[in-house]
């Protein structure tokens, strides 16, 4: 979905905000200025970044005006200050940062009376927000802290079923018709991709726990020599959540390196983005967890960085897999079918599952 009408995206930029505010009403300011955990930013910060990043694009640099406050950018630029230090920052307080915001907007409305909307750079800021929203949750759910009724995960119906795919070429990748995509999801390219059989489902919970009960945390043999390492360094073990939530749920806040264990254990792997990608519209329970790829984040053939480098470039390697799909969290405009998430393979804040994916017995080829 694009906007670019003034009046309409005025209205969305005003629901995303209200969106935003209303995740953390119930919080006292206390819990909005503290940092819950390193590898997260205190959420006070988060409102701060939303103030100045749509300062920078949609105030400065479509209408050209100075930055309201200038001064603000180093410490709300996500590159020049990492998480792990934005506790020890003087950052804005709640109330400084919700008039920072007030006023940004203000602004904003002012620019898209003159200069108008760019398709890009308006619903870029929009998904911005959004996204930080969910990763305003991440770190809601490690205090325990997320709003009655969250997380939104429920039971699956049925049973586990594997779905056939056949071999063709599939072209992946959001193609160039004038709706919005990021830059690492274009340009829409071809790719081959052998017969595989995909689950229907995400794995559940009660899996999960057949997984740690027959000794998932304890088996060398179904860990990659990273994962391991990563587990027997920081003791890990299945994450408490598992135990807590309904068996037929998805499970969640697992890690790439959980889920590659997970996998082998099953007699399975991780699918490919291509294969996920292929598959997408014959799953169910697509958008109530992110589903980890095989796949590290890299370029199409034929990326080409735009607005900016950041968003995207910087993160490309083996260091990063690609998740898909969304999860409970995830704002609907955001999650397209198309959409790449990342994160390091140690990471379990995420709302992240679990989609298996054999390949086809050998009889089936013949």
């Amino acid at each position: 979905m694009t906007v670019t009408d003034t009046e309409g995206m005025v209205e969305d930029l005003a629901a995303a905000r209200e969106r935003t505010f209303a995740l953390i009403d119930h919080l006292p300011v206390a819990d909005l200025e503290r940092q819950i955990a390193p590898i997260m930013s205190p959420l006070v910060w988060d409102l701060g970044h939303i103030a100045a990043y749509e300062d920078l694009w949609l105030v400065h640099r479509h209408a050209g005006r100075e930055l309201l406050r200038p001064d603000l950018a180093a410490l709300y630029d996500a590159f020049e200050t990492p998480r792990a230090v934005r506790g020890d920052l003087e950052l804005l307080g709640h109330a400084e940062a919700v008039d920072y915001l007030a006023a940004v907007r203000e602004r904003t409305v002012a620019a898209v009376a003159t200069h108008g909307v760019d398709p890009v750079l308006h619903e870029m800021v929009l998904r911005h927000e959004l996204q930080h929203t969910e990763t305003m949750r991440q770190a809601m759910q490690i205090a325990g802290l997320l709003p009655p009724g969250e997380p939104r995960l429920p039971a699956l119906g049925g049973v586990d079923e594997w779905l056939d795919v056949p071999a063709g070429t599939f072209a992946l990748g959001a193609p160039d018709d004038g709706r919005f995509a990021y830059d690492n999801e274009r340009p829409v390219h071809a790719v081959d991709v052998a017969a595989f059989r995909i689950a229907r489902r995400p794995v559940t919970n009660a899996t999960w726990r057949h997984f740690v009960e027959g000794g998932g945390y304890e088996r060398r043999e179904w860990w990659s020599d990273e994962g391991w390492a990563w587990k027997e360094e920081y003791d890990i073990t299945h994450h408490r959540r598992v135990a807590e939530r309904e068996p037929d749920a998805p499970v969640c806040h697992v890690s790439w390196f959980e889920a590659d264990a997970l996998a082998r254990w099953s007699g399975a792997r991780l699918p490919t983005e291509a294969e996920w990608e292929k598959a997408a519209g014959r799953l169910d329970g697509v958008g109530l967890v992110w589903e980890w790829t095989a796949s590290a984040f890299a370029g199409y053939p034929g990326f080409r960085a735009h607005p900016y480098r950041e968003y995207s470039e910087v993160f490309f390697g083996d260091d990063y897999r690609v998740l898909r799909g969304g999860s409970w969290a995830t704002a609907r405009r955001v999650a397209t079918t198309t959409f790449r998430n990342w994160d390091l393979p140690q990471r379990r804040q995420i709302f992240a599952g679990v989609r298996l994916v054999r390949d086809p017995h050998p009889e089936e080829d013949s």
